[in-house]
């Protein structure tokens, strides 16, 4: 296996900076973990400093835009899983328009790739306005936010220059993982051993990132062509998961111009069901953990779905864990996860579906790295 932590990804020929982009992943995730869990025993810089001004908050506030909310919907679980601490996900442009009575001293973390997003910008103002601690997760150091929040916690992606998120999305999960799992330790939700064994699985993400990504990307480009003529998509994800449909369905969005909505795999029902046919697939996240009681428990319900909505002619894209016999079953498609833990798996998710979204793009004719109408950093409100 080639080394994750090697600055060279693996040899392929990159036609678009997306796809190097997607590619680079492994190392921009080795590089980000390495930063804030060299040791799990001790919380670095500046995880440590953060403890002090958030550790003993009982609210915190994640506001963000676009693919980085989505980072923060996922960061939202992972807190409040680990840490037990209650976490509100606001659209930055909303909170910085919410009223100040709403919540009672939280604190407040904003994640923005660029570090210069005018919404996400203006609800760290709001904040530091209120007198609140401030937290921002970019892609620059050297960015606004990073220089006016209390606390920076830069991502290690580098530069990214395909207007879709894609390596600076999976380190904003890397960092917001770190955040939890030492607030956690901080908080005593976690013990120390339970502790060493999340910290070591983080540190495998890169390395099982690294096998898989070939074998996505030679079976994405070979489906692609079966899906490209269809009017809509549905990503469902349960759990942890839907953060990951969301993203996905964004990405499909503005890389290949489709229309795409992520949903609550249970919402399905809801209304949306109306819309399944062959020409509006099902992109179905179906990993489970098996140690984790509520993710098997999740789990069986998302395969009771796939198999109603196969009755009713569902065409379903399934994502699934190495080793799963049933998922297969009930798709006409199967991208196998490398086995880990339930919230350490939307690292690995999001990449196939990142992939997908290339390869879609590419088989309509259009360029990914510069989607129309869309620019890297939205600085106008």
């Amino acid at each position: 296996m080639t080394n994750p932590t090697s600055n060279t990804p693996p040899a392929t020929n990159f036609s678009h900076a997306m796809l190097r982009e997607i590619y680079e992943q492994p190392q921009a995730l080795a590089a980000t973990i390495a930063r804030y869990l060299p040791d799990a025993m001790e919380p670095q810089e500046p995880l440590g400093r953060l403890l002090e001004i958030v550790g003993e908050r009982e609210r915190l506030v994640i506001a963000a835009s676009g693919s980085s909310r989505h980072a923060g919907l996922a960061g939202e679980i992972m807190i409040e899983d680990m840490a037990g601490v209650p976490v509100d996900v606001e659209y930055a442009s909303e909170y910085t328009y919410s009223s100040s009575h709403t919540l009672h001293n939280p604190g407040v973390l904003v994640l923005s790739q660029s570090g210069e997003t005018a919404d996400t910008l203006a609800a760290l103002r709001k904040a530091q306005a209120r007198n609140l601690a401030t937290i921002a997760v970019t892609n620059k150091a050297d960015s606004t936010m990073a220089r006016e929040a209390a606390i920076s916690l830069p991502t290690l992606a580098g530069v990214e220059k395909a207007i879709p998120a894609t390596k600076s999305f999976t380190t904003q999960l890397a960092v917001l993982y770190c955040f939890a799992l030492e607030l956690a330790r901080f908080r005593g939700t976690m013990d120390e051993k339970a502790a060493e064994v999340n910290a070591k699985r983080l540190r495998e993400i890169p390395g099982l990132l690294q096998s898989a990504l070939p074998e996505w990307h030679a079976k994405i480009e070979a489906l692609a062509p079966e899906l490209v003529n269809s009017s809509s998509f549905l990503y469902l994800g349960r759990g942890v998961h839907y953060a990951i449909a969301r993203e996905g369905a964004l990405k499909l969005k503005e890389s290949a111009y489709l229309n795409a909505e992520g949903y609550p795999t249970g919402e399905l029902k809801h209304g949306p069901n109306a819309l399944v046919s062959q020409a509006a697939p099902l992109i179905m996240i179906a990993t489970v953990d098996r140690a984790d009681p509520d993710s098997v428990l999740r789990y069986s319900k998302v395969l009771q779905l796939m198999r109603e909505m196969r009755t009713q002619g569902a065409r379903i894209v399934a994502l699934a864990t190495e080793g799963d016999e049933e998922v297969p079953r009930f798709s006409e498609a199967c991208l196998f996860i490398p086995a880990t833990s339930d919230l350490l798996a939307t690292m690995l998710e999001v990449v196939p579906l990142q992939l997908l979204a290339y390869s879609m793009a590419i088989a309509r004719g259009i360029n990914p790295d510069s989607p129309r109408q869309l620019v890297k950093a939205v600085v106008q409100e």
